[in-house]
């Protein structure tokens, strides 16, 4: 057994090292974005097997999380943004809700204290409604985001209740309030403009260069529905704890063999 295992990971690496021999000389993307999809039905697959709850599966995810960060420093990866978390997901059960919420506390904590983050001057940012949020946990984002805030070698955005229709929505307001105010005029407002309301707003690139979904579903689910209109999409039959260094390669490689018009 232990020489079959051996052999496996010699292989990966192997095919690690080739997929890196073939990209590294392309074109890299400046903004990669990913649907952090399948963390439940991968614990229901591990469950037929052996005991694991929810939890386990989101708590997988979240160590997933971590090693894409690491990975996406490895490759240059400027800006990542990630769907973790959505405004419809509060329609689960409280029970997975509160799971869920405490994981991704536990996590900012240690984002708080990374010493890469600092090293690499990570700026985190946390996009969404955050209001809709526990206190104790829009208090460490708070904390994160205030010591993060004047990084800028990497920018890594969380999508924490996140809607993209509720972002477009938010955006028309904060117009609407500017006109009632006199500060902005009608005949101002333009693509240029209304991306200045946006929740990436912050971001020099709003635009993904890639949007990834883990799991094997092909749809966006409201994932930066502004932003996304010539992103190029990549749906990975792989659910998102099972994702890979090799996989996060193999989207660049796909990345690099696309044609992009912009309409053109």
């Amino acid at each position: 057994m232990l020489k079959k295992i051996l052999s496996t990971i010699g292989a990966y690496k192997i095919y690690e090292r080739w997929l890196w021999h073939q990209i590294r000389g392309g074109k890299r993307p400046e903004h990669i974005a990913i649907i952090l999809d399948g963390n439940r039905r991968w614990a229901n697959e591990k469950r037929r097997s052996h005991w694991i709850s929810d939890k386990w599966g989101h708590k997988q995810g979240a160590d997933t999380v971590e090693q894409l960060l690491d990975w996406c420093s490895m490759l240059s990866v400027k800006y990542v943004t990630l769907y973790t978390f959505s405004t419809e997901n509060f329609s689960r059960h409280p029970d997975e809700i509160e799971r869920i919420m405490q994981i991704a506390e536990e996590r900012f904590r240690k984002l708080l204290v990374d010493k890469k983050v600092h090293k690499n001057r990570v700026h985190v940012k946390v996009i969404g409604r955050t209001n809709m949020l526990p206190p104790s946990l829009q208090q460490v984002i708070g904390e994160v985001e205030r010591v993060t805030s004047q990084y800028d070698n990497y920018m890594w955005n969380f999508a924490f209740a996140y809607g993209g229709r509720a972002e477009i929505v938010d955006a028309a307001k904060k117009i609407a309030g500017e006109i009632k105010e006199n500060r902005l005029q009608v005949e101002d407002i333009n693509e240029d403009v209304f991306e200045r309301y946006l929740y990436t707003s912050h971001m020099p690139k709003q635009d993904p260069d890639i949007i990834i979904r883990t799991s094997g579903e092909e749809r966006m689910s409201g994932f930066l529905l502004w932003q996304a209109a010539y992103s190029e999409l990549i749906f990975l039959d792989v659910y998102w704890p099972d994702f890979r260094f090799i996989d996060m390669l193999r989207a660049i490689r796909t990345y690099q063999h696309r044609i992009r018009r912009f309409g053109k």
